[in-house]
């Protein structure tokens, strides 16, 4: 069975993109993410995203990493889609309202010569009760507290902004064990659904360097929830100013965020792609 897709990318946070917008695929979706994202062995990926139609949006995204666990959202993902709808006109309008698992947002394309340039997101409103992020916390919330992990003490700040996450300061990020560290707050089980782990430092005003272990995938390039929730615990800790741009420099690429005083977040960045292709599932599957 052949499966066309596209393979596109946020600040290098890479998916591998599918049009269900016509079409269902009759196979295991967990199974195909897990096949399609290895790398060298395949297309390669931090995962797969269907692209499908929605009832109460302009389309809908599923997510799907690389181990084939389902997401709830991604930043770097959404914007991709944006850019995906509009220039293969599947959609013909600049404001774009696409479901996800973590609600509806709003995308706004900068566009200039048929080109989608950049996309604002608007990512809603981050949470700090414990029981929405989810986490297992007798706090009201955890900002900028002690959290014991896997025998050892880190001052966190946990969240959801879509996807669960746990921010980290930290004063050396190229030698900080960054897989460690990030595999024990992912398997603690006093996150019931998975953390993903932000590790930053500040660099200058409202600029933050960060590295990212994202539950189901591991390290990667670029996280834009992980970016919007380390702008928030920035700006909640005092560091970085609200309503004013707070950029995040990632590996892959660097991103805007916007946090208002009620930690409404609005992110800001790139979208590209990078090729097309056909993924032939049956030979590979032999």
């Amino acid at each position: 069975m052949e499966i066309p897709f596209t393979k596109m990318h946020g600040c290098g946070n890479d998916y591998i993109y599918i049009d269900c917008t016509e079409r269902t695929l009759p196979v295991s979706v967990p199974a195909l993410a897990r096949k399609m994202s290895k790398r060298r062995f395949s297309v390669g990926a931090d995962g797969v995203i269907l692209i499908c139609p929605s009832a109460v949006a302009d389309a809908k995204m599923r997510i799907f990493n690389l181990d084939g666990s389902e997401g709830k959202m991604c930043g770097n993902g959404i914007r991709c889609v944006g850019k995906y709808l509009y220039e293969t006109k599947k959609l013909n309008k600049t404001s774009l309202d696409i479901e996800t698992l973590s609600g509806i947002k709003h995308l706004e394309l900068n566009v200039h010569g048929g080109r989608v340039r950049s996309i604002s997101v608007n990512m809603g409103r981050a949470e700090l009760s414990p029981a929405k992020i989810p986490m297992i916390s007798p706090l009201e919330n955890v900002v900028f507290s002690p959290l014991e992990i896997g025998g050892e003490t880190f001052v966190s700040t946990c969240l959801s902004i879509g996807n669960p996450h746990a921010v980290l300061f930290i004063s050396d990020l190229d030698s900080f064990d960054i897989e460690r560290v990030g595999r024990s707050f992912e398997r603690a089980p006093i996150f019931p659904e998975g953390v993903n782990t932000e590790f930053c430092r500040l660099i200058g005003n409202n600029e933050i360097s960060m590295r990212v272990f994202e539950r189901g995938s591991g390290e990667t390039l670029a996280c834009g929830t992980g970016a919007c929730a380390s702008a928030v615990a920035a700006a909640l800790g005092g560091f970085c100013g609200y309503d004013e741009p707070i950029t995040v420099h990632l590996a892959g690429g660097d991103l805007t965020v916007y946090v208002s005083r009620a930690l409404d977040v609005v992110m800001k960045g790139d979208a590209n792609k990078v090729f097309e292709g056909v993924y032939d599932y049956e030979r590979t599957d032999q």
